[in-house]
């Protein structure tokens, strides 16, 4: 039976900003990537989320990324390859810490944000946050998206890849996501996204938005945490994944078939 891991970006909130439905979206999901300070999150959120995340079975995963709490990490910011390096391990090592008080082994990395997309396309920057990842522990799996030279940097420095699709977002034709500033970028109905999620799963396909069948195959699906609609997406992929077949499954299990 075919398997697929879910995961969503999660402990975003901090100080008394709340943001995202973790309370909802937590219990929905097999893996989750907590933010680790530097665009959402805080000791409290982290050590609550990995808490959170324990009791309800989901394994755990750090969210590092650009330090712009200001833009939600989503500005893209010029850094040396040792920044973007020491970066990725001063927050995967926070979070690390919260995983160990808590007896929680961490699963995975998935960068967030700006720092994700550009690393998709520049090699150097995507050297250095593979290289980062590694040196902290190579058993780590690193969450990207396939082809890109995250994906390729990754395997040179011998992480494992898990190959991620979005379920609430749209794509161009090079397999790249729109650009969250364009109309129609994040999908707010989610019976559209459940079907391109359906599909990305069982065709290993998505439909860019110029109606190009792009080639995707994926290992964990996305639903973002901060997307309004996150419980109920997830609740109705939930039950469409099921009702095709599909197995629901933390990434390592998933890479292990």
């Amino acid at each position: 039976m075919p398997a697929v891991d879910l995961n969503a970006d999660l402990g975003e909130s901090f100080g008394s900003f709340k943001v995202g439905q973790d309370e909802e979206v937590i219990p929905l999901v097999t893996s989750a990537n907590v933010a680790c300070g530097f665009h959402g999150g805080d000791p409290r959120v982290m050590d609550h989320t990995v808490r959170a995340c324990r009791a309800a079975g989901v394994a755990v995963g750090a969210h590092p990324s650009f330090p712009d709490l200001v833009g939600f990490g989503r500005r893209a910011m010029s850094v040396t390859p040792i920044e973007a390096e020491t970066d990725i391990v001063y927050q995967v090592s926070a979070l690390a810490g919260f995983c160990r008080r808590n007896q929680v082994g961490m699963q995975h990395v998935k960068p967030h944000g700006a720092i994700n997309n550009l690393a998709a396309h520049d090699t150097a920057l995507a050297q250095a946050i593979a290289i980062g990842i590694a040196s902290l522990d190579p058993g780590l799996i690193l969450v990207c998206q396939p082809g890109t030279e995250l994906a390729r940097a990754a395997a040179q420095v011998g992480l494992r890849v898990a190959r991620e699709g979005y379920v609430d977002r749209a794509y161009e034709a090079d397999g790249t996501l729109v650009p969250r500033h364009r109309e129609g970028a994040v999908y707010r109905d989610p019976e559209r996204a459940v079907r391109q999620a359906l599909r990305m799963v069982t065709e290993g396909t998505v439909v860019a938005v110029d109606g190009t069948v792009v080639e995707l195959q994926v290992d964990t699906l996305c639903v973002h945490g901060d997307n309004p609609e996150a419980a109920a997406l997830l609740r109705l992929l939930r039950q469409e994944l099921v009702a095709a077949g599909i197995e629901l499954r933390p990434l390592t299990e998933v890479l292990r078939r």
